[in-house]
């Protein structure tokens, strides 16, 4: 029998090869994600380090946060927003808290967060499609790990980011509570 031997371009071939194969794998390890459910089907849940002391929340464009509607809104939020079946309890949020805002949730998760006097957000068109909910309309913009629902049809433009796994409690009992405090007005998409 005869032996071959690599030509050392083919040998250098192969090395790259294999070293673009174990890259290849590595990259695609941190950005396709595995399945966070057990072999009983159930979820689990991320192991976040517990929540301590106020939310702090960054500060947006928010020209009417010092509005009438904002100041009537704020003042009749809840102290707690039903999620399937738990209660969110209001947070305290950090010093200098950005004005006409409030936060719910519990030491673990991220908190739903709401804020009153936004601009016009840019993804309200003609075409948006918009959701009803106790007669308050909505503009919901999906994000990576939370949805943010506007609602356009009132005096001021209010956002409410809802984290993903959250129930649909929390959305409908802001929307009872717009709809109680704050007049309708028609959608003004420009």
């Amino acid at each position: 029998m005869s032996e071959q031997q690599l030509s050392p371009v083919g040998l250098r071939v192969a090395v790259g090869l294999v070293v673009l194969l174990v890259l290849g794998v590595i990259v695609a390890s941190r950005f396709v994600g595995g399945d966070d459910t057990d072999t009983s089907g159930e979820t689990a849940q991320t192991s976040a380090a517990p929540r301590t002391g106020p939310v702090a929340l960054v500060t947006v464009d928010a020209p009417g946060a010092g509005s009438a509607e904002c100041r009537t809104l704020t003042g009749a939020l809840p102290d707690a927003l039903p999620n399937a079946g738990d209660a969110l309890d209001r947070l305290p949020l950090a010093e200098p808290a950005p004005p006409a805002t409030a936060a719910w949730g519990d030491q673990v998760r991220e908190p739903v967060v709401l804020r009153c006097g936004l601009n016009r957000p840019a993804e309200l068109t003609p075409t948006s499609p918009l959701r009803v909910i106790d007669d308050v309309q909505w503009l919901v913009v999906p994000g990576e790990s939370a949805a943010t629902w506007y609602v356009v049809d009132r005096g001021v433009y209010i956002a409410l980011t809802v984290p993903e796994h959250t129930g649909t409690g929390p959305l409908q009992q802001i929307s009872a509570t717009v709809a109680s405090t704050l007049d309708p007005a028609p959608v003004r998409t420009r």
